[in-house]
C-alpha cells in the first residue's frame, strides 16, 4: 500500500461523520474498530513471531479494568490500620495507566510463558486469562465482581471542544477510537520495519537458525509481548469508556477468538491483514441481521471462516497481493511483447 492510498483511506475516514448520521452505525464502526486494534496488537504476536496467544483478552480486560479504576477511584484495604485510595482520576491519565499496567503484565507473561513453545505456551496464555477473569470475579472489594463497575466517565471526558457540544458522543468517541488506531498502526508498522521487526520475523521463519546468527529469542519475544499488550489494554481502555460498565465478561474467550479470526482471514504478518478482517467480520454480522435469524447468521459467518481459510490459507491481504503482483507482471510481459513484435514488423518493412 502506497503512501498515496494510505492518506485517501485515512482522509475517508476522518470524513465519516460528515455523512453518517445513523447512531447505531456510528456504535458498530466504534466496537469494530477498538476490536479491530485489539486484533492489530494479537497479529505482532501471532503474525510476526509465529506465537498463538489465546489469552489476549486478558490484557484487553486488565486495560479495562485499570483505566476505569483509575478515572472512578478506589480504596483498597492493605492492612488493618491501612488503607490504600486513589482518588478519581482524569480519563487521560487513566488511559495511560492502563496502557502501562498492561504493558508490565504482558512482560510478566512474556518473561514466563516464552520458556515454552507450541501447545504449552497457548496453555499458559489461556491459564493467565482464566486467573485474570478469576480475580476480577471475586476481588468484589476492588472491582464490584459479577456487580460491575459502572458510570465510568466517558471517553471525551476532559477533552474541551468535545465536552463543549459541538460534536454527540458517539461521534467524538468515533474520533478517539480512530485517533488511538492510527497511533498503533504506526507504532506497529515502525516495530515491524525496523531492524527489531526483522529479527521478529526470522523468529517466525527458523528460530533456531535466528540463534545462531545473534537474535536474542528472549530479548525480541519479550518486547513483542510488552508492545502487543499495551496496545490490546489501549483497546480495552477505550471500551470500557466507551460502553461505560466493566464486568468480568470483558475477559470471555469470544473476545479473543474474534479477534484471532480477524487476523487469520486478513492476512496474518501482514500490516493491512487485521484490517480488513476487523472490516469484514465488523460488518458482516450487521449486514445479515436484518434477513437472517440469528442461528443462520452464525453459520453464515462460520462457513465464510471456513471458506477463507480452505481457499485462502494465508489470508485475503497476501492473496489480493500476489494477484496484483501477477496482473503487474503479465502487463509488463504483455508490453514486452509488443514491443518486441513492432520492433520486428519495422525490421521487415526497412
Amino acid at each position: 500500500m502506497n503512501t498515496l492510498a494510505k492518506w485517501l483511506i485515512v482522509a475517508f475516514l476522518v470524513t465519516v461523520p460528515l455523512w453518517l448520521g445513523n447512531q447505531y452505525q456510528y456504535h458498530v464502526l466504534i466496537m469494530m474498530g477498538i476490536f479491530t486494534i485489539g486484533a492489530m496488537s494479537l497479529n505482532l504476536l501471532l503474525g510476526y513471531t509465529g506465537q498463538l496467544s489465546l489469552g489476549h483478552v486478558a490484557f484487553f480486560g486488565i486495560g479495562a479494568y485499570t483505566s476505569s479504576l483509575v478515572s472512578l477511584g478506589f480504596d483498597l484495604q492493605l492492612t488493618d490500620s491501612y488503607t490504600f485510595v486513589v482518588e478519581p482520576k482524569p480519563v487521560w491519565f487513566a488511559f495511560f495507566c492502563a496502557l502501562i499496567v498492561s504493558g508490565l503484565c504482558g512482560w510478566f507473561v512474556g518473561k514466563l510463558s516464552f520458556r515454552v513453545r507450541g501447545a504449552y505456551f497457548v496453555i499458559v496464555t489461556i491459564s493467565f486469562a482464566e486467573v485474570v477473569r478469576l480475580v476480577a470475579l471475586n476481588w468484589v472489594d476492588l472491582t464490584e465482581g459479577p456487580m460491575a463497575l459502572n458510570n465510568i466517565p466517558p471517553l471525551a471526558s476532559g477533552v474541551p471542544w468535545m465536552e463543549a457540544g459541538a460534536l454527540s458522543r458517539r461521534v467524538a468517541n468515533y474520533y478517539m477510537v480512530l485517533a488511538v488506531g492510527l497511533v498503533a498502526f504506526l507504532i506497529i508498522q515502525r516495530l515491524v520495519q525496523s531492524r527489531v521487526g526483522r529479527a521478529m520475523i526470522a523468529l517466525r521463519e527458523n528460530e533456531s537458525l535466528a540463534k545462531s546468527v545473534g537474535v536474542d529469542v528472549t530479548r525480541y519475544l519479550v518486547l513483542a509481548a510488552i508492545t502487543s499488550a499495551a496496545i490490546a489494554g489501549a483497546a480495552g481502555a477505550l471500551y470500557a469508556h466507551y460502553v461505560r460498565i466493566v464486568d468480568p465478561d470483558v475477559f470471555l474467550f469470544i473476545y479473543t477468538v474474534t479477534m484471532v479470526i480477524m487476523v487469520i482471514s486478513g492476512g496474518k504478518g501482514t500490516l493491512a491483514g487485521p484490517l480488513v478482517g476487523g472490516l469484514i467480520f465488523g460488518i458482516l454480522p450487521e449486514l445479515t441481521r436484518g434477513h437472517m435469524l440469528p442461528e443462520v447468521q452464525w453459520i453464515v459467518y462460520g462457513a465464510l471462516m471456513i471458506l477463507i481459510v480452505f481457499f485462502l490459507p494465508q489470508g485475503i491481504v497476501p492473496a489480493v497481493q500476489r494477484g496484483w503482483a501477477t496482473w503487474q507482471k503479465r502487463r509488463d510481459q504483455s508490453a514486452r511483447d509488443t514491443s518486441a513484435s513492432n520492433g520486428r514488423r519495422q525490421e521487415v518493412a526497412r
